[in-house]
């Protein structure tokens, strides 16, 4: 099958919205061309075309918009001039039949070729710069000088004031009526600038020179600011690809090796020094240290990571060195994905921003049709001062510019996402975050999600006069070196206990029952309370004790020793520690939460229980799917969350659906959000988020069409003219962008 070309172009200059719709308009009418996709928080353009498509002409006809078009051809780096040091396998396991069943799975693959390359898609582009040398900001300043140079020959030839003004209206006038014609021979004639330059000729007709020099360099001012506005939206995402460090310490068969970070490869071992950046997403292989993750999640107390734990790119080793085995590639790691849903998010835009991106090409037409009956009518109506009457629709001309109204939405929307992609909370575009704060139920999945998914050691019991320390530290005596989550969990116990190691021969894993072994003479065995029995008596009392905590829906692990039951482990997945309280944070938002598992009802009630949620138990992957479209069916908007593969019927089901924590690639795709921290409370921060930017727009519309509404009555009535105009439209495109911007500032709950 062939495939379609697709080129990538760096744009510069495309600070909104409207610069954005003029530059797809424009690639549109050029032929070949067959999908547009132009992001101005990227700053790039993305064009699908026909094979013999003139892409210089594209980009000349962009430039003739005023703004700077250059094909980007990413990088490749070959991985077979890698060097590459295999890691020792890990060790094997053994299996209790302790029943514990998980209701998800992770399967990962990430196996690639030796010989396959890697392209740095993923580009920023270099810096913007500081403001003041970009040509917005020249020009503006070329105009400033003409004008205050005018001011001052107004006051010494006074006779020269006029070709003085005429003049630095031409500075500011000239381009900004090139870019207007080139707009409108590439199909968009209701541009900003059009509307300026038809007010700036009529002011010079009705010799209004010196407002209409005012007013031009006003405009250019509000060009300058909203472009500094942009800017600083963009960094706030972008700054997060720079955490990442440019070098890594790759570990190979001749010793350490300072390489490329985007070079890494999945596999491969990297060493992380105290202090260090980690230069890709890992496990920990060897060592322990406290990580900083502030710089990703936000938290701001750093995490204890041991053997076995996963560590984030652009994280801060704290006081430990560290081997770490990466485990995704540059361009997948958490902030490459991070940042890569965020900008694709912005592309996408809610339905509130399509409403009036509709609304504003109705709009603008309407506005300029107004302002000529406004010019018009009045004179041969009723013999009024066609002068005056002029004056006012030019003033009606730059009131009704849109641009205030088209940016109120994206501007918040962008600043939105920015800000919770910051905190861990990516959503898939501006109209999955303005679904989310009108979600009435959440559906959430137990294992890995409302718990850590993994077992964690309840209670430890010695039968008789035998010591719950002496039970422990037989137990991890046996385990030790086996890597069974319920054997981790035991040896984890008895490191938080600090008790001693015993050393133990024979140790043998006994399949479908448990684990034997020798110590200080002593046969033990560790195994389910069946497999125990049928080696040991276990008497009344004790077996009323195993059938408790099985009936918590803990997995219940019996010590044999020479043929005598002496205790017990119970272990179970428990909550997550901040689970109770997110879930509250949902149900005080007025969000309904439930549990859908597939874990037997005695867990699922017994973890319910300790959460103050909804349990409903023994559910296939279609079971929760039926129950999704059944809530929907009596009205409700749901919300899905989940982290594994069983997951995503259901989560491509609901009005929305949330992948959580470390979740498999499969619910991350299917999702339309996603959790990247594990955190319960992080989705009761999504909702507050996205009402947030929800009540941010509705203040920014009333703010653009206030002030519209405002000055064109005062214009009308001949209270205000051109200046007060202009300062309409640029006062109110910065005080919305101003107001969006305050959305970065946004940081959720306390963690």
């Amino acid at each position: 099958m062939t495939s379609v070309p697709k080129t990538r172009f760096r744009l510069e200059g495309v600070d909104c919205p409207s610069c954005a719709a003029k530059i797809d308009t424009a690639a549109r009418r050029i032929p070949g061309v067959t999908e547009v996709m132009v992001s101005v928080t990227t700053q790039t353009l993305s064009v699908t075309h026909a094979p013999d498509t003139d892409l210089d002409a594209l980009i000349r006809q962009i430039n003739s918009l005023g703004f700077r078009a250059t094909r980007h051809t990413p990088t490749p780096i070959p991985l077979s001039a890698i060097s590459r040091h295999q890691p020792e396998p890990c060790c094997g396991g053994h299996h209790h039949d302790h029943n514990h069943d998980h209701d998800h799975a992770h399967n990962h693959d990430h196996g690639g070729r030796e010989d396959a390359v890697v392209t740095t898609e993923h580009d920023h582009g270099p810096s913007d710069g500081p403001w003041w040398q970009s040509p917005k900001a020249r020009l503006t300043i070329a105009s400033g000088v003409a004008l205050v140079t005018a001011y001052g020959v107004g006051l010494v030839l006074p006779h020269y004031a006029v070709w003085a003004f005429l003049l630095a209206i031409a500075v500011g006038i000239v381009p900004i009526s090139w870019r207007a014609l080139a707009s409108a021979r590439a199909g968009s004639p209701f541009s900003i600038e059009m509307l300026m330059t038809i007010a700036a000729i009529g002011a010079i007709v009705i010799g209004a020179t010196e407002e209409a020099a005012v007013v031009l360099f006003l405009f250019l001012v509000g060009e300058v600011l909203e472009g500094v506005a942009a800017q600083r939206a963009r960094s706030g995402i972008q700054g997060l690809a720079a955490l990442v460090p440019k070098t890594a310490r790759l570990e190979t068969n001749d010793g350490l090796k300072e390489v490329a970070a985007d070079s890494l490869t999945v596999g491969v071992i990297v060493v992380v020094r105290p202090g260090d950046r980690i230069p890709a997403d890992g496990e920990i292989v060897q060592g322990d240290s406290a990580i900083d993750e502030a710089p990703v999640t936000g938290e701001s107390v750093p995490k204890t990571k041991r053997t076995g734990d996963t560590v984030f790119a652009g994280t801060v080793n704290g006081d430990g060195v560290l081997r770490v085995r990466v485990t995704a590639a540059a361009a997948d790691n958490t902030i490459a994905r991070i940042v890569q849903l965020v900008e694709e998010a912005q592309e996408s835009k809610a339905p509130t921003e399509r409403f009036i991106d509709r609304f504003a090409r109705w709009y603008t037409p309407g506005i300029v049709v107004v302002a000529a009956l406004v010019a018009i009518l009045p004179p041969l109506a009723w013999g009024a001062d066609w002068a005056a009457w002029t004056y006012k629709a030019l003033a009606i001309l730059l009131i009704g510019c849109p641009c205030a109204l088209v940016i109120s939405t994206p501007a918040a929307i962008a600043a939105g996402l920015s800000a919770g992609a910051r905190r861990g909370l990516l959503m898939k575009g501006g109209a999955v975050l303005e679904t989310v704060g009108r979600i009435t139920a959440i559906a959430f999945d137990k294992t890995g999600t409302l718990t850590t998914g993994k077992p964690t050691v309840t209670d430890v019991i010695g039968f008789g006069t035998e010591s719950p320390a002496t039970v422990l530290t037989l137990a991890a005596a046996l385990e030790t070196g086996s890597s069974h989550p319920l054997a981790r969990a035991i040896l984890a116990e008895a490191n938080a206990q600090a008790l001693g190691s015993l050393a133990c021969d024979n140790q043998a894993a006994v399949p479908g029952q448990g684990v034997t072994g020798t110590i200080g003479g002593d046969q033990i065995f560790l195994g389910s309370a069946s497999s125990a029995a049928d080696r040991a008596r276990i008497g009344e009392a004790e077996q009323a004790l195993i059938a408790a905590r099985s009936a918590e829906g803990k997995s219940v692990a019996v010590l044999v020793r020479n043929e005598e039951a002496i205790g017990l482990v119970a272990m179970r997945d428990e909550p997550r520690a901040d689970a109770r309280r997110g879930l509250d944070a949902l149900k005080a938002a007025g969000v309904a939460p439930v549990m859908l598992t597939g874990d037997n009802r005695a867990t699922a009630e017994a973890v319910a229980a300790l959460l103050g949620i909804t349990p409903r138990a023994d559910l296939l992957p279609r079971d929760k799917q039926e129950i999704i479209r059944d809530m929907q069916s009596r009205g409700e908007i749901v919300a899905k969350v989940g982290d594994g593969i069983n997951d995503a019927p259901a989560l491509a089901a609901a009005d929305i659906g949330i992948a959580m924590g470390g979740g498999t690639d499969v619910a991350l795709e299917t999702a339309d959000a996603a959790i990247l921290h594990g955190r319960v409370m992080d989705i009761a921060d999504m909702v507050s988020l996205s009402r947030r930017v929800m009540g941010n727009i509705r203040q920014n519309i009333t703010i653009a069409l206030g002030l519209k509404a405002g000055f064109l009555v005062t214009t009308l009535l001949g209270i205000t003219g051109l200046w007060p105009a202009i300062l309409a439209d640029t006062g109110a495109t910065v005080l919305v962008t101003a107001n969006a911007m305050r959305l970065l500032r946004w940081r959720g709950s306390a963690v």
